[in-house]
């Protein structure tokens, strides 16, 4: 497991990143800036234009403060808020310790993930 700090706004929040293809692939492109889109006022997302690894997506739910990958769109996704959904090819990358209700009062954002120096 690696420690990644997501900074935006002034703000800094640690997320533990579990050992699986897509997080260690999102690992290997660190440090990474990108504008994420606050969508469906319960997650921020980001879309590659290509596909990564997700050997293990599979259907599940997600907890709030998830880092997921969605393989239909290519789609990185922070869960902020919890509506009970099930959704289909998710690969939970990791997930924020705290402070993610943050996400709720922002709109469109660049955040950075850059790995944690105490690595």
């Amino acid at each position: 497991m690696k420690t990644v700090n997501l900074i935006f706004n002034d703000k800094k929040l640690e997320a533990n990143f579990f050992d699986n293809d897509t997080s260690i692939a999102l690992l290997n492109k660190l440090t990474l800036k990108i504008s994420m889109i606050n969508l469906y006022s319960r997650e921020m997302t980001y879309r590659f234009p290509e596909a990564l690894p997700a050997k293990k997506a599979k259907t599940s739910g997600y907890e709030v403060g998830d880092i997921a990958y969605w393989t239909p769109r290519h789609s990185l996704v922070i869960f902020y808020k919890q509506t009970g959904e099930i959704i289909d090819n998710l690969q939970i990358v990791g997930h924020i310790k705290s402070g993610v209700e943050i996400f709720k009062s922002l709109g469109n954002t660049e955040i950075e993930f850059q790995l944690s120096e105490e690595e």
